[in-house]
Protein backbone atom coordinates (compact mmCIF):
# COMPACT_ATOMS: atom_id res chain seq x y z
CA UNK A 1 0.00 0.00 0.00
CA UNK A 2 2.64 2.59 0.92
CA UNK A 3 4.61 1.84 -2.94
CA UNK A 4 1.22 2.64 -4.17
CA UNK A 5 1.30 5.98 -2.05
CA UNK A 6 4.77 7.06 -3.29
CA UNK A 7 4.02 5.70 -6.85
CA UNK A 8 1.05 8.21 -7.15
CA UNK A 9 3.56 11.37 -5.27
CA UNK A 10 6.14 10.14 -7.86
CA UNK A 11 3.69 10.57 -10.98
CA UNK A 12 1.94 13.66 -10.09
CA UNK A 13 4.67 15.73 -9.27
CA UNK A 14 7.76 14.15 -11.04
CA UNK A 15 9.45 17.65 -10.76
CA UNK A 16 9.70 17.79 -6.94
CA UNK A 17 11.23 14.43 -6.86
CA UNK A 18 13.80 14.76 -9.89
CA UNK A 19 15.31 18.13 -8.31
CA UNK A 20 15.56 16.03 -5.20
CA UNK A 21 17.09 12.84 -7.02
CA UNK A 22 18.97 14.75 -9.68
CA UNK A 23 19.34 18.35 -8.85
CA UNK A 24 16.82 19.64 -12.08
CA UNK A 25 13.25 20.13 -12.08
CA UNK A 26 12.92 17.72 -15.28
CA UNK A 27 9.67 17.12 -15.73
CA UNK A 28 8.26 13.25 -16.61
CA UNK A 29 6.27 11.20 -17.74
CA UNK A 30 5.12 7.48 -17.06
CA UNK A 31 6.53 4.81 -19.31
CA UNK A 32 4.64 2.13 -19.17
CA UNK A 33 6.20 -1.51 -19.01
CA UNK A 34 4.53 -2.50 -21.88
CA UNK A 35 6.91 -0.30 -24.13
CA UNK A 36 9.76 -2.67 -23.03
CA UNK A 37 7.79 -5.39 -24.52
CA UNK A 38 7.92 -7.18 -21.65
CA UNK A 39 5.98 -7.95 -18.28
CA UNK A 40 6.98 -6.06 -15.01
CA UNK A 41 8.77 -8.18 -12.72
CA UNK A 42 6.68 -6.39 -9.75
CA UNK A 43 3.85 -4.31 -11.52
CA UNK A 44 3.00 -3.05 -7.86
CA UNK A 45 6.40 -1.80 -7.19
CA UNK A 46 7.24 -0.46 -10.37
CA UNK A 47 7.86 3.39 -10.92
CA UNK A 48 9.02 4.02 -14.15
CA UNK A 49 9.45 7.58 -15.80
CA UNK A 50 11.13 9.54 -18.66
CA UNK A 51 11.77 12.56 -20.23
CA UNK A 52 13.12 13.25 -23.55
CA UNK A 53 17.24 12.44 -22.71
CA UNK A 54 16.61 10.76 -19.77
CA UNK A 55 14.50 7.43 -17.66
CA UNK A 56 14.06 7.50 -13.96
CA UNK A 57 13.70 4.56 -12.16
CA UNK A 58 12.87 4.48 -8.88
CA UNK A 59 11.52 1.88 -6.11
CA UNK A 60 9.94 2.51 -2.74
CA UNK A 61 10.45 -0.15 -0.58
CA UNK A 62 8.98 -0.44 3.53
CA UNK A 63 11.03 -3.64 3.88
CA UNK A 64 14.24 -5.34 2.58
CA UNK A 65 13.97 -6.90 -0.13
CA UNK A 66 17.47 -9.47 -1.65
CA UNK A 67 16.13 -9.74 -5.27
CA UNK A 68 16.65 -5.42 -5.08
CA UNK A 69 20.18 -5.76 -7.12
CA UNK A 70 18.88 -8.37 -9.70
CA UNK A 71 15.74 -6.29 -10.33
CA UNK A 72 17.72 -3.25 -10.76
CA UNK A 73 19.98 -4.97 -13.68
CA UNK A 74 16.59 -6.72 -15.28
CA UNK A 75 15.21 -3.46 -15.96
CA UNK A 76 18.68 -1.74 -17.12
CA UNK A 77 18.78 -3.93 -19.39
CA UNK A 78 15.57 -3.85 -20.02
CA UNK A 79 15.16 0.12 -20.55
CA UNK A 80 18.55 -0.25 -22.64
CA UNK A 81 17.32 -2.45 -25.00
CA UNK A 82 14.39 -0.51 -25.94
CA UNK A 83 16.13 3.08 -25.41
CA UNK A 84 19.67 2.71 -25.57
CA UNK A 85 20.42 6.28 -26.45
CA UNK A 86 18.73 7.13 -22.65
CA UNK A 87 20.58 7.91 -19.65
CA UNK A 88 19.20 5.87 -16.51
CA UNK A 89 18.60 6.86 -13.11
CA UNK A 90 17.95 4.11 -10.41
CA UNK A 91 17.10 4.54 -6.58
CA UNK A 92 15.90 2.69 -4.40
CA UNK A 93 14.18 4.32 -1.43
CA UNK A 94 13.98 2.89 1.83
CA UNK A 95 11.11 4.32 4.06
CA UNK A 96 11.15 2.54 7.42
CA UNK A 97 13.92 2.23 9.59
CA UNK A 98 16.33 -1.52 9.58
CA UNK A 99 19.25 -2.57 10.62
CA UNK A 100 19.32 -5.07 7.35
CA UNK A 101 22.32 -5.11 5.84
CA UNK A 102 20.47 -5.24 2.89
CA UNK A 103 19.91 -1.52 2.48
CA UNK A 104 23.37 -0.69 1.71
CA UNK A 105 23.35 -3.20 -1.07
CA UNK A 106 23.96 -0.95 -4.53
CA UNK A 107 25.47 -3.07 -6.57
CA UNK A 108 24.18 -6.48 -8.45
CA UNK A 109 27.24 -8.59 -9.20
CA UNK A 110 28.44 -11.82 -11.17
CA UNK A 111 31.20 -13.01 -12.50
CA UNK A 112 32.62 -10.33 -14.95
CA UNK A 113 29.21 -8.10 -14.50
CA UNK A 114 28.97 -5.31 -12.30
CA UNK A 115 26.09 -2.94 -12.20
CA UNK A 116 25.33 -0.06 -9.58
CA UNK A 117 22.32 1.74 -8.49
CA UNK A 118 21.66 4.52 -5.79
CA UNK A 119 19.98 3.82 -2.47
CA UNK A 120 18.49 6.12 -0.15
CA UNK A 121 17.50 5.61 3.45
CA UNK A 122 14.99 7.90 4.21
CA UNK A 123 15.76 8.04 8.14
CA UNK A 124 19.54 9.35 7.15
CA UNK A 125 17.52 11.95 5.04
CA UNK A 126 17.74 15.75 6.16
CA UNK A 127 14.18 16.98 7.14
CA UNK A 128 14.37 20.28 5.70
CA UNK A 129 15.16 18.64 1.79
CA UNK A 130 11.33 17.46 2.19
CA UNK A 131 9.89 20.81 3.17
CA UNK A 132 10.98 22.37 0.06
CA UNK A 133 8.22 21.30 -2.31
CA UNK A 134 4.62 20.07 -2.28
CA UNK A 135 5.15 16.38 -3.38
CA UNK A 136 7.73 15.90 -0.85
CA UNK A 137 6.45 16.87 2.33
CA UNK A 138 4.44 13.26 2.77
CA UNK A 139 8.57 11.56 3.22
CA UNK A 140 9.33 14.45 6.02
CA UNK A 141 8.06 12.54 8.90
CA UNK A 142 10.04 9.60 8.24
CA UNK A 143 13.44 11.53 7.60
CA UNK A 144 16.31 11.70 10.11
CA UNK A 145 14.83 13.72 13.35
CA UNK A 146 14.30 12.40 16.86
CA UNK A 147 10.61 13.46 16.81
CA UNK A 148 8.50 13.03 13.47
CA UNK A 149 5.35 14.27 15.69
CA UNK A 150 7.15 18.04 15.62
CA UNK A 151 7.95 17.23 11.92
CA UNK A 152 4.26 16.17 10.57
CA UNK A 153 2.80 19.26 12.74
CA UNK A 154 5.46 21.62 10.67
CA UNK A 155 4.46 19.65 7.49
CA UNK A 156 0.49 20.24 8.69
CA UNK A 157 1.54 23.70 8.63
CA UNK A 158 2.77 23.55 4.97
CA UNK A 159 -0.03 21.44 3.88
CA UNK A 160 -2.27 24.23 5.02
CA UNK A 161 -0.43 26.73 3.27
CA UNK A 162 -1.31 25.15 -0.14
CA UNK A 163 -3.72 27.29 -2.25
CA UNK A 164 -5.18 24.44 -4.82
CA UNK A 165 -7.40 22.13 -2.93
CA UNK A 166 -6.83 18.95 -4.98
CA UNK A 167 -3.19 18.89 -4.18
CA UNK A 168 -3.75 19.99 -0.54
CA UNK A 169 -6.25 17.23 -0.28
CA UNK A 170 -3.98 15.00 -2.34
CA UNK A 171 -0.54 15.98 0.06
CA UNK A 172 -2.32 15.53 3.12
CA UNK A 173 -3.90 12.33 2.68
CA UNK A 174 -0.42 10.70 1.40
CA UNK A 175 1.14 12.34 4.61
CA UNK A 176 -1.32 10.52 6.95
CA UNK A 177 -0.72 7.60 5.25
CA UNK A 178 2.99 7.67 4.95
CA UNK A 179 3.42 8.82 8.56
CA UNK A 180 1.90 5.58 9.72
CA UNK A 181 5.22 4.31 9.57
CA UNK A 182 6.65 6.36 12.70
CA UNK A 183 3.34 7.48 14.33
CA UNK A 184 0.33 6.28 16.09
CA UNK A 185 -3.17 6.71 13.88
CA UNK A 186 -4.63 8.92 16.71
CA UNK A 187 -1.22 11.66 16.86
CA UNK A 188 -1.47 11.56 12.57
CA UNK A 189 -5.31 12.15 12.99
CA UNK A 190 -5.21 15.07 15.58
CA UNK A 191 -2.16 16.69 13.74
CA UNK A 192 -3.66 16.28 9.93
CA UNK A 193 -7.36 17.92 9.33
CA UNK A 194 -9.72 15.27 8.64
CA UNK A 195 -12.14 17.41 6.26
CA UNK A 196 -9.19 18.00 3.81
CA UNK A 197 -8.39 14.07 3.48
CA UNK A 198 -11.66 13.77 2.70
CA UNK A 199 -11.10 15.92 -0.67
CA UNK A 200 -8.55 12.99 -1.70
CA UNK A 201 -8.61 11.70 -4.92
CA UNK A 202 -9.11 7.90 -3.01
CA UNK A 203 -12.19 9.13 -0.88
CA UNK A 204 -13.65 11.20 -3.88
CA UNK A 205 -13.62 8.10 -6.47
CA UNK A 206 -15.59 6.24 -3.43
CA UNK A 207 -17.89 9.02 -2.81
CA UNK A 208 -18.52 9.40 -6.59
CA UNK A 209 -19.12 5.61 -6.95
CA UNK A 210 -21.61 6.03 -3.79
CA UNK A 211 -23.38 8.89 -6.09
CA UNK A 212 -23.31 7.21 -9.64
CA UNK A 213 -25.21 3.83 -7.84
CA UNK A 214 -27.40 6.40 -5.98
CA UNK A 215 -28.44 7.65 -8.99
CA UNK A 216 -29.51 4.45 -10.77
CA UNK A 217 -31.71 3.23 -7.64
CA UNK A 218 -33.36 6.80 -8.06
CA UNK A 219 -32.06 7.83 -4.76
CA UNK A 220 -31.02 11.32 -3.70
CA UNK A 221 -27.33 12.56 -4.10
CA UNK A 222 -27.62 13.82 -0.39
CA UNK A 223 -27.63 10.29 0.84
CA UNK A 224 -24.82 9.27 -1.06
CA UNK A 225 -22.31 10.23 0.96
CA UNK A 226 -23.62 8.86 3.76
CA UNK A 227 -23.39 5.44 1.71
CA UNK A 228 -20.37 6.25 1.59
CA UNK A 229 -19.60 6.61 5.32
CA UNK A 230 -21.54 3.05 5.83
CA UNK A 231 -19.58 0.89 3.58
CA UNK A 232 -16.35 2.52 5.06
CA UNK A 233 -17.44 1.59 8.76
CA UNK A 234 -18.30 -2.04 7.94
CA UNK A 235 -14.70 -2.57 5.90
CA UNK A 236 -13.62 -1.24 9.52
CA UNK A 237 -15.16 -3.75 11.14
CA UNK A 238 -13.96 -6.51 8.49
CA UNK A 239 -10.63 -5.40 9.41
CA UNK A 240 -10.69 -6.47 13.04
CA UNK A 241 -11.74 -9.94 11.70
CA UNK A 242 -8.48 -10.84 9.76
CA UNK A 243 -10.92 -10.94 6.90
CA UNK A 244 -8.58 -10.88 3.50
CA UNK A 245 -9.00 -7.56 1.64
CA UNK A 246 -10.82 -9.74 -1.66
CA UNK A 247 -13.11 -11.02 0.56
CA UNK A 248 -13.73 -7.78 2.38
CA UNK A 249 -14.30 -5.99 -1.53
CA UNK A 250 -16.59 -8.32 -2.43
CA UNK A 251 -18.91 -7.13 0.55
CA UNK A 252 -18.67 -3.69 -0.09
CA UNK A 253 -17.83 -3.87 -3.22
CA UNK A 254 -14.61 -1.18 -3.17
CA UNK A 255 -11.71 -1.90 -4.36
CA UNK A 256 -8.55 -3.36 -3.02
CA UNK A 257 -6.96 0.11 -3.56
CA UNK A 258 -9.60 2.22 -1.64
CA UNK A 259 -9.38 -0.71 0.76
CA UNK A 260 -5.87 -0.24 1.45
CA UNK A 261 -5.70 3.12 1.59
CA UNK A 262 -8.87 2.68 4.35
CA UNK A 263 -6.59 -0.11 6.43
CA UNK A 264 -3.44 2.49 6.00
CA UNK A 265 -5.17 5.02 8.07
CA UNK A 266 -6.64 2.54 10.66
CA UNK A 267 -3.41 0.97 11.62
CA UNK A 268 0.30 0.90 11.19
CA UNK A 269 1.41 -1.59 8.96
CA UNK A 270 0.80 -5.31 10.58
CA UNK A 271 4.24 -5.81 9.96
CA UNK A 272 5.59 -3.55 12.50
Amino acid sequence: MFDNICKFLVENFSSDFATWLLGEPINFTELSPKELSLEPIRADALILLQSEQSILHLEFQTQVDAEIPFRMIDYRLRVYRRFPDKAMYQVVIYLKQTNSNLVQQNTFTIAGTRHEFAVIRLWEQPTEVFLRTPGLLPLAALSSTIDPEVILNEVAREINSITESRTQSNIAASTAILAGLVLDKEVIKRVLRSDIMRESAIYQDILQEGKAEGKAEGKAEGKAEGKVEALLEVARNLFSTGMPLEQIGRVTGLSIEQLQYLQANESRDSNQ
